[in-house]
């Protein structure tokens, strides 16, 4: 009796512990969002004039990004909806051959290319900011959307050849077997068995690339100098800047903005993406 109490009272308090963590971590996540989305709302331009729920909320600074002469808000949308696509779709399409090359294929030096896209991943970008800055410069590239987009798409690659490797070993060989009998060659293989089977593991690296344009503000601040070529990150910030005499209420509304692409393809994607969460840990 005494022992089933004790379990009983144990249970309830590792429900009030995990309901305790889930409650600060939506506290930590979600305060932020009202914050941005009540700055957004307040008619002042100042932060330290507004509050998180305004008295006399107004949708003005929306209007202002879409419909003043000034803005160019729509434009910098544009440029980061072009990269994100461009980024997500090749760096899923090239992450894909690299890993079924290293998935199916033996060959000389493929325990050494893992390692190595493994070790690439422990530098900090910034290190290859010059490097890059010089790249670009050289071949013409630099000030650039095509230049900024085929830097997000070489950094893509490393770390998600790893996983979607690791997915692929989960897939029985006996598949890719049946399809050559039949007479397949290696991109049918790829095409119509590897990919549909893999959707989870690359609908999570699709996702993943297409948020990164939007997210990233150092790169196409280093790349990137005309105004009508920037991004949604790097055109913000002016917002917060000396151009806009810290418009802090603006840059709030632009801010949660961003999050329609996003949440778009995330429901777009949202069946595959569970499975994919979990998916490509396996180390062949």
């Amino acid at each position: 009796m005494k022992k089933g109490m004790k379990k009983s009272t144990k249970n309830t308090l590792e429900l009030i512990i995990m309901y305790a963590i889930i409650a600060v971590m939506f506290v930590v996540i979600f305060y932020p969002l009202v914050w941005a989305f009540g700055l957004s709302l307040n008619p002042t331009s100042s932060m330290f004039g507004a509050s998180m729920i305004p008295s006399e909320p107004t949708l003005e600074h929306y209007r202002w990004l879409f419909f003043d002469e000034r803005s160019n808000y729509l434009l910098w949308y544009r440029n980061s909806i072009v990269v994100a696509l461009a980024t997500s779709f090749f760096a899923t399409l090239i992450v894909s051959l690299t890993a079924y090359a290293f998935s199916r294929y033996r060959f000389r030096g493929r325990k050494n290319g893992l390692y190595a896209m493994l070790l690439l991943q422990m530098f900090p970008v910034l290190m290859a900011m010059v490097a890059l800055y010089i790249l670009l410069n050289t071949v013409g590239l630099l000030d650039s959307l095509v230049g900024l987009t085929l830097i997000y798409i070489g950094g893509a690659v490393p770390m998600n050849a790893f996983l979607v490797k690791g997915y692929f070993d989960t897939i029985p060989r006996e598949l890719d077997e049946s399809a050559r009998i039949d007479g397949a060659g290696h991109f049918r293989v790829l095409f119509q068995i590897m990919l549909p089977l893999a959707k989870p593991i690359l609908s999570i690296v699709a996702l993943f690339n297409f948020m990164t344009p939007f997210m990233d503000f150092i790169l196409p601040r280093i790349i990137l100098r005309s105004p009508e070529n920037f991004t949604l990150a790097l055109g913000l910030f002016n917002f917060v800047n000396d151009q806009f005499a810290n418009n802090f209420t603006r840059f709030a509304a632009g801010a949660i903005l961003i999050a329609v692409p996003i949440a778009t393809v995330f429901l777009l994607l949202q069946r595959y993406l569970i499975g994919g969460l979990t998916a490509g840990a396996t180390k062949g």
